[in-house]
């Protein structure tokens, strides 16, 4: 783990105080910070048989590779030792709800199980069978044949060898020569150094070790869920959990208990990822409401990406509608933003393009003769340079026409008081600025109009590319169920 934690010797996982299970809070702590697929080997085997020093160089249920560690041979006394793997249906339980027969099917099981790997130490026979060489897989599958015979004393023997055969369709075996001679080496094997084995010994040991780190494959769940660090603290501490209180540990719902964690997580991180982007990609004001939009669209598509990634079993698409509804929440609030970042700007902009006017205004400037003229076309000018003025943003033509119902009382006392116009003159300049009022008005309500289509045909582009993706991710996991489903069969 290049970039995952480091660590400085083995941590326990699951301790055993008490005859009660316990999960390592460090080594859960440790597992939080892994957030890339993990590949998990479990090594299981009588006291003293070499388990540690395999160990050294590289739980059923957490493991996507089980290895079985035995001495001298595999035979009759080794399978009947292997009792546990028997066990398991009764156990564990693949689903919450159990077949009306009461019965689990195997194929349930398979879909979960870990690869199975024997490893023999210190092998006593040679490799043939028959008098013909074979190889190590090709011994294995011989030991596992089925004894012929109906007696009860032939079904108990040949119990172990089908569940073996029936729970791990993916199997292979490794023989070991003896480590070494010497009985004072052996008793204390984790700690003797390479250079004292026999070479034959490391030779073996070198292409096992070879074919975990080449072959071991990523633990995965059920449906192709892909288990990383985090994801297995949280299987053992399920698993312990319900070991603990006397339950039998169930497989869909610790998958169920996952989901749930995970997609709250993947809600949060996709929101987060929205909240970033669009915080980086936008400059407020933006010109216009269709330029926010467009980033908007860009930065939901590549989240809802995100979401789909590290979501997983989301149940009617509980937790989709809850990023998709948090994601509107967000996107409201940019948009507030962006207006609220176009008024200021546009103000700022109004009052200072105005101020001039605004003195004259006060110094009387216009309460002459032609003073209405006058006002007229320094107001004219005004919004020739506040038009000019680049990136005001959605609320520019809204905060100038706040501008000018300002001005209307002005204006009016302005027009009456100027003596160079007759009385029909001042009745024409009304109605005109009437008119021109009611124009800009109408300019205002049809942007409004626009910008609220705009913003319908966002949602329902939204609503398609939320489809669309989960359309792919249900078409990706019914294409990993398929080959599932041929594997088991």
């Amino acid at each position: 783990m290049e970039s995952g934690p480091k660590m400085l010797g083995p941590v326990c996982l699951v301790e055993n105080n008490n005859e009660q299970l316990l999960v390592n809070q460090q080594a859960i702590q440790i597992l939080e910070k892994i957030s890339q697929p993990v590949v998990v080997v479990a090594i299981v085997g009588l006291y003293r048989t070499g388990k540690s020093y395999l160990m050294n160089h590289l739980a059923v249920l957490l493991c996507s590779t089980f290895v079985y560690n035995s001495m001298s041979t595999i035979n009759h006394q080794a399978l009947e030792q292997l009792h546990y793997v028997t066990e398991l249906t009764e156990l564990i339980k693949a689903k919450s709800s159990p077949r009306p027969d009461g019965v689990e099917d195997s194929t349930e099981f398979v879909s979960f199980f870990p690869d199975f790997l024997w490893t023999v130490r210190d092998f006593t026979l040679e490799l043939k069978l028959n008098g013909h060489p074979i190889t190590e897989d090709e011994y294995l599958e011989n030991a596992l044949k089925l004894i012929q015979g109906n007696n009860p004393r032939v079904q108990t023997s040949n119990f172990p060898r089908e569940c073996i055969r029936r729970f791990f369709p993916k199997r292979k075996c490794f023989v070991f020569d003896r480590p070494t001679n010497d009985k004072d080496l052996l008793a204390n094997i984790e700690k003797v150094s390479e250079k004292q084995l026999d070479p034959k010994f490391q030779e073996q040991t070198n292409i096992f070790c070879s074919y975990i780190f080449t072959h071991a494959r990523t633990k995965t769940l059920r449906e192709g869920i892909t288990v990383t660090g985090n994801r297995l603290g949280t299987l053992a501490v399920t698993y312990v959990e319900a070991i603990n209180s006397g339950a039998v540990p169930c497989l869909e719902n610790a998958v169920i208990t996952l989901a749930q964690r995970e997609n709250s997580a993947a809600v949060q991180r996709a929101s987060d990822y929205y909240s970033q982007q669009m915080a980086q990609r936008v400059k407020f004001p933006t010109d216009t409401l269709q330029e926010l939009l467009d980033v908007h669209a860009a930065c939901e598509r590549e989240a809802i990406a995100i979401f789909m990634e590290h979501s997983f079993k989301d149940e009617n698409q509980e937790f989709q509608k809850k990023f998709m509804e948090t994601t509107m929440n967000k996107k409201g609030d940019f948009l507030l933003q962006n207006e609220e970042s176009s008024v200021q700007y546009c103000q700022a902009k109004l009052n200072e393009l105005s101020k001039g006017l605004m003195e004259s205004i006060s110094a009387g400037s216009f309460s002459v003769p032609g003073g209405h003229k006058l006002y007229m076309e320094t107001k004219e000018r005004i919004e020739q340079d506040y038009w000019q003025v680049p990136r005001k943003g959605v609320k520019a033509k809204e905060v100038f026409q706040r501008f000018l119902e300002s001005q209307m009382v002005i204006e009016e006392s302005i027009l009456q008081s100027d003596k160079a116009l007759t009385d029909r003159e001042k009745a024409v300049a009304v109605d005109r600025a009437k008119k021109e009022a009611a124009e800009k008005e109408q300019e205002l309500l049809k942007q409004k109009l626009q910008e609220q289509q705009q913003q319908m045909e966002a949602q329902v582009k939204s609503r398609k590319e939320n489809i669309a993706q989960l359309k792919e991710k249900l078409q990706m996991e019914r294409e990993h169920l398929l080959r599932e489903q041929i594997m088991m069969l």
